[in-house]
């Protein structure tokens, strides 16, 4: 398959993770090929996911998680009355807004992910009902939850955009990889 991380593009196990985040992400990326505005809105089947909210949920997730990892605070706080908010595309945002935000995210992501002494290095998880008290992860768990998450929502982006016009995900790996000119969908 086109989108498959190989081992020898990659130094090492950092490496091999990031480039598995990243593989993870272009999977999102491509589910909103060539839509509008409109129909990166539009909710196709019985569930409430939108494209266009399963990307500014995935940005918002990796930027939190980075920001925890880093010992910052989030720049967005969702709790229960505001959770729903974070699968929504407010007014002002745009499609191509969120994935020039969420360029960013991601190379801030890689950026500390490499600045980081050891992928063994922790930090705490937050106090959360869903999160065992007084536990710490990994940089390495870190990178994992990442990848878990966006593959979970990359399956949602798939069936999402295959009920909007009937695209699958092998056609948008080739859409994206004609348009690149590279062969290989990114």
């Amino acid at each position: 398959m086109p989108t498959l991380v190989i081992e020898k593009n990659v130094a090492d196990e950092r490496g091999t993770l990031l480039a598995f985040v990243e593989a993870q992400r272009g999977g999102l990326r491509r589910a909103l090929l060539g839509l509008t505005e409109e129909q990166a809105r539009q909710q196709p089947s019985a569930s409430e996911l939108t494209l266009g909210g399963l990307l500014k949920h995935v940005t918002e997730v990796e930027q939190n998680w980075v920001r925890m990892a880093q010992g910052r605070e989030p720049d967005t706080k969702r709790d229960q009355s505001t959770w729903a908010e974070g699968f929504r595309l407010a007014e002002d945002e745009t499609v191509a807004g969120m994935l020039a935000f969420w360029d960013r995210v991601a190379a801030e992501t890689e950026e500390f992910i490499r600045s980081v002494p050891s992928l063994e290095d922790t930090f705490p998880l937050p106090e959360a009902p869903w999160f065992p008290a007084d536990t710490r992860v990994s940089m390495r768990w870190l990178l994992l939850h990442l990848i878990e998450e966006f593959g979970r929502h990359a399956g949602h982006a798939d069936v999402v955009r295959e009920s909007l016009d009937g695209k699958t995900a092998f056609e948008l790996v080739a859409e994206a990889a004609q348009a690149s000119g590279s062969g290989h969908g990114a």
